[in-house]
């Protein structure tokens, strides 16, 4: 068979852009440490860079850098981080690319004073935005689109930054979850179709916002509520004010948000993430049965719907592959030589477990169709006799273009092959996808998500294929 993959990149995982944190307390010694294990909870949505700006009255200082949380920031540094508004920043770049000038939070001097700003989601007009800024004379120093919202409320702060960030929500298009800080205040947005996921929680002496319930956990903060679409939340000394949107607003929450970005024991928009994952598993136990010895998962997204799949069907699960945790950001992708000996460092085989056996093999997602092609091969050189590839998400078809890293469609494997052809490429025994419908009837509602990626129905008008960066 033709080597589809020799041109392709090693990961075959979708990537999600960033994870944002902020904190209001009156406990200034506390704020920028709160940030941190918040960003410390939310590390799986970015592990390229991370920061931290705090405000105290006009002032904001901030540190940020290349690498993980712990990596990043010491006791040292987070005791000179002193303020009641603090925001906090992980990423993983789409927009921009992955240097340390777009590391977030993006702070920025302005007539008036300071503003930063951590932003989780991508713009489809940014190019346009950032052209016409430059044109007037507006001066760049990074490649996110993040500054061209920087440069955006600046320009219209002169009526506060409240009136900043709506007249800025009328200009900018895409997905965005934006923590913000200036004035001893701390701002949470979301877009006006909730793309990106952002909650509020409660402190003792204050509040918090996140992209996930799971930091609020972290540090002991009690869930209030999800931002609503279109909804600017203000948080200062009086509180929290909610301002909602006059303009016609819809939740299109990225539904791999639930499938494979959030973590476990998060709850966004009120879909608990381990039950649908679960609940996932279990409906394509119904619309894709086997027989088979064993259920195995590919760690770890996979691995609440390989139970889910279990506990559906009665064939036992059991660990088949066991995931290197400590990979982290210094993981060296190989060479194209090394791409075999690349999987089997991120994981391996127990081959105890399915040596002998006919092995149900769960995961999310199928991207380019390399990773999973080396995982069946590892799976059938340890002695399995079968190999069936179940996955709880539809076929990914289409581009994203509201802040996950898909690659144009001409590498989307199910874009240009049917299942009988990817489950020949990928060298499996049987290969099926979850349906829509059973996906939908697994996060517990009837509507609510984005689904472009599966079906190509954006919520908005999109840029075209050649245009995609």
């Amino acid at each position: 068979m033709i080597n589809v993959y020799k041109d392709l990149p090693f990961d075959d995982k979708l990537k999600e852009e960033c994870g944002v944190m902020g904190v209001y307390s009156k406990d200034e010694e506390s704020v920028s440490k709160l940030v941190y294990y918040g960003l410390y909870s939310l590390q799986h949505r970015g592990q390229e860079s991370a920061g931290i700006a705090v405000c105290k009255n006009e002032t904001i200082d901030y540190h940020k850098d290349m690498g993980l949380v712990p990596e990043v920031f010491q006791d040292e540094i987070l005791e000179k981080l002193k303020g009641k508004a603090g925001i906090g920043h992980v990423r993983y770049s789409t927009t921009g690319g992955s240097q340390s000038y777009n590391a977030q939070p993006l702070v920025v001097k302005y007539k008036k004073g300071s503003i930063a700003i951590a932003h989780n989601g991508n713009l489809v007009n940014a190019d346009g935005l950032r052209e016409i800024l430059e044109d007037e004379g507006v001066i760049f120093q990074t490649s996110t689109d993040t500054e061209v919202i920087a440069n955006l409320l600046a320009r219209y702060h002169k009526r506060g930054i409240r009136d900043a960030v709506k007249k800025c929500m009328d200009i900018i298009k895409g997905s965005y979850a934006m923590v913000i800080t200036t004035e001893n205040k701390l701002i949470g947005v979301r877009d006006f179709y909730g793309l990106r996921p952002l909650c509020i929680g409660k402190l003792k002496d204050g509040y918090v916002l996140a992209s996930e319930s799971c930091a609020l956990d972290t540090i002991g903060a009690e869930f209030v509520r999800d931002v609503e679409p279109g909804e600017i939340v203000e948080i200062d000394e009086n509180g929290l004010k909610s301002y909602k949107s006059n303009k016609w607003c819809k939740k299109n929450l990225c539904v791999f948000e639930l499938i494979y970005f959030a973590r476990p024991d998060s709850v966004i928009d009120g879909a608990n993430v381990y039950l649908s994952r679960n609940k996932a598993g279990r409906i394509l136990a119904k619309e894709a049965p086997v027989d088979a010895d064993i259920v195995i998962a590919v760690p770890d997204s996979g691995t609440h719907a390989a139970i889910g799949y279990a506990e559906e069907s009665g064939i036992p699960f059991e660990i088949g592959l066991v995931r290197n945790r400590y990979i982290g950001r210094t993981f060296i992708k190989p060479n194209q030589d090394l791409r075999e000996q690349g999987v089997k460092i991120k994981l391996n085989v127990l081959k105890e477990n399915v040596e002998g056996k006919r092995v149900i093999m769960v995961d999310d997602s199928i991207v380019r169709g390399t990773t999973s092609r080396r995982i069946v091969d590892m799976l059938k050189k340890a002695g399995a006799k079968e190999v069936h590839v179940r996955v709880s998400s539809p076929p990914v078809k289409y581009s994203c273009h509201f802040g996950i890293d898909t690659p144009y469609r001409k590498n989307l494997i199910a874009a240009n092959y049917p299942v009988e052809e990817i489950k020949e490429m990928i060298n499996a025994d049987s290969l099926a996808y979850l349906s829509l419908e059973g996906l939908i009837k697994s996060t517990g509602q009837k509507e609510g998500f984005c689904t472009a990626c599966l079906n190509g129905d954006y919520p908005m008008e999109v840029p075209k294929e050649g245009d995609k960066r």
